[in-house]
């Protein structure tokens, strides 16, 4: 009998390509209403210079469409509550502004993804008009809200119907076609069949190569469709150690992403976002004393790291979701932090994105309720990351040490030979990175 192990071999699960620009990239959110004082495309251009210096790669803007003023939040509405998948936001400038930014977002090096709104339009959206049959309906046959959820300003969409599918489709292919955009972040992904997604992946890959941001958390999203997905689940994780002294479950997070994680699937780590950010705290309130060493982890794990756009600037109260409310810029610590910490992620080989990154290895030691260490390694680069959780000074000692060569303490750029190391000395809510490179 012949022995056919071809039907045995291992395959790929992601079936899609990565852009090129994406293997060793950062992400940065933009809510440009929020972000200066006259919240348009314009006024934005100016950040640009710095934000590139941070070391960002790809910028997310928020909605840019129009919003519905039937049911609107607030005095400005939210912008999830889509009134024209065509159209532009007049109060964020015209088509013209955005090709503009678009182009000097390219120019600087950067790449741009717009978010989507796929789930759900606003109560007066024109479709409700032309094509009520697009919609979901409740027992007596009204529009109706996502169920379950306070958002009353939006009605969702039946994606049962061949003919909305398409016209999703075509909507997100126009921005691509017409303003050269590089991608797109979807919002509330999950609630959209997965069926829809992956063929939209299709055609907007015969376009040009796209980058594709699941607002979801779901392995299956990353084989055919999304680049990456949320890691909300790291942000949980992160809180109850830092916040319950519980540091099990983030080792937990630690071996899931490892051993069950798509090795070339991408997860986005970050410590806000806008529904963090509006809804359950400001980086400071939730992770106090211990925001460095939690801002670290984010982008030492792998995945890639995002800066929510006035974070860097200490960002110290939750932005108002549906009102006007300008982003203070400054100088601050946290943002030369991202900065040391972008930088190491771009040139040190171990730190990259999907399979062109190393997986984590865990570091034994005599504290692992208190401390995270593990180790990256990548064509012959290498990360050691040693993280504290804890609030006390602790002097962590190794089990075994595996690792020799020439390493250096990032942020102080001390060298050492890592053979010889047998203990760190930790500060609370401490950290060190010990990067290699190959010559």
């Amino acid at each position: 009998m012949e022995n056919n192990l071809s039907v045995y071999n291992s395959h790929k699960y992601v079936k899609i390509k990565h852009p090129e620009w994406s293997k060793n990239a950062t992400i940065y959110q933009v809510n440009i209403r929020q972000f200066t004082k006259e919240g348009t495309f314009k006024s934005f251009e100016k950040h640009l210079d710095r934000i590139k210096n941070i070391g960002v790669d790809i910028i997310w803007l928020m909605p840019i469409h129009p919003i519905g003023t039937v049911g609107r939040k607030g005095t400005l509405g939210s912008g999830y509550s889509v009134y024209d998948y065509f159209e532009i936001n007049q109060e964020f400038g015209t088509h013209g502004d955005l090709k503009r930014l678009i182009k000097k977002i390219h120019d600087h090096g950067m790449y741009v993804i717009l978010d989507w709104v796929a789930n759900h339009s606003s109560r007066d959206n024109q479709l409700t008009i032309t094509h009520p049959e697009w919609y979901s309906k409740d027992r007596k046959g009204r529009f109706t809200p996502t169920p379950w959820y306070d958002w009353d300003d939006i009605i969702e969409f039946d994606y049962s119907n061949a003919e909305l599918r398409q016209y999703m489709t075509t909507a997100l292919k126009y921005w691509v076609e017409k303003f050269d955009i590089d991608g797109y972040r979807c919002d509330v992904a999950g609630f959209v069949p997965l069926d829809f997604w992956e063929n939209a992946r299709k055609e907007l890959d015969s376009i040009k190569p796209i980058f594709m941001l699941a607002e979801w958390e779901s392995r299956d999203m990353l084989q055919k469709s999304f680049d990456m997905v949320y890691s909300w689940s790291l942000w949980d994780k992160m809180l109850l150690a830092v916040n319950a002294g519980k540091l099990a479950p983030l080792i937990e997070w630690m071996a899931h992403q490892t051993k069950a994680f798509p090795a070339d699937g991408i997860s986005m780590s970050f410590i806000e976002n806008h529904d963090k950010n509006a809804w359950e705290g400001n980086q400071f309130d939730n992770f106090g004393e211990s925001l460095e060493a939690a801002i670290v982890m984010t982008v030492m794990v792998k995945g890639m790291p995002l800066i929510y756009g006035g974070q860097e600037s200490g960002l110290n109260r939750s932005l108002s979701f549906f009102d006007k409310d300008e982003i203070i810029w400054e100088e601050h610590s946290i943002g030369e932090l991202y900065k040391k910490l972008f930088h190491l992620k771009h040139v040190n080989h171990a730190l990259w994105n999907a399979n062109h990154g190393g997986e984590m290895v865990r570091i034994n030691h005599n504290y692992e309720d208190k401390v995270i260490v593990f180790s990256r390694e990548k064509n012959g680069d290498s990360i050691i990351a040693l993280i504290n959780f804890s609030k006390e000074k602790l002097n962590v000692k190794f089990r075994e040490n595996d690792y020799t060569g020439r390493y250096t303490n990032w942020f102080t750029k001390e060298e050492m030979d890592v053979e010889n190391l047998r203990e760190v000395v930790l500060q609370p809510w401490g950290y060190k990175i010990l990067s290699h490179m190959r010559q």
